[in-house]
């Protein structure tokens, strides 16, 4: 048995990369066709950034809905503690706040959480959405 049957392949990361690609332009269509073919919902990268995660950081909210109606877990933390909630708030995306809360995501969760972004960028308004005032 030799060392390198344990390396991903080749194919295999190329693909990867493709997807994650998918979910940072917002591609909901070939993101959709990838997961019901059977790529994991909760696929993460070298970080730990989910598809979700991508997909919210980047403001794509239909791909965001697309991926939690497929089984991604929406408050999946990254390798920093990071959850797509939290990563939306700090890039102002409202949209993908309200597809990730729709989703089931908990503006508690995640280091910072969510909540814990929106006080240090004074939104009130999301404060409020999250019931945390």
């Amino acid at each position: 048995m030799s060392e390198h049957q344990d390396a991903p392949d080749e194919d295999v990361i190329e693909l990867a990369t493709k997807i994650f690609d998918l979910a940072r332009q917002g591609e909901t269509g070939s993101l959709a066709a990838y997961l019901d073919a059977g790529v994991p919902a909760n696929l993460t990268n070298d970080r730990g950034d989910t598809l979700v995660m991508l997909a919210a950081y980047h403001g794509h909210a239909d791909a965001v809905a697309a991926l939690l109606a497929r089984g991604a877990e929406a408050d999946r933390a990254n390798d920093r503690g990071q959850t797509p909630l939290a990563g939306a708030v700090f890039k102002g995306e409202e949209a993908v706040i309200r597809a990730l809360l729709a989703g089931g995501a908990d503006p508690n969760a995640g280091t910072p959480s969510a909540v814990d972004t929106a006080r240090m960028f004074a939104k009130a308004d999301l404060l409020e959405l999250f019931g945390a005032e």
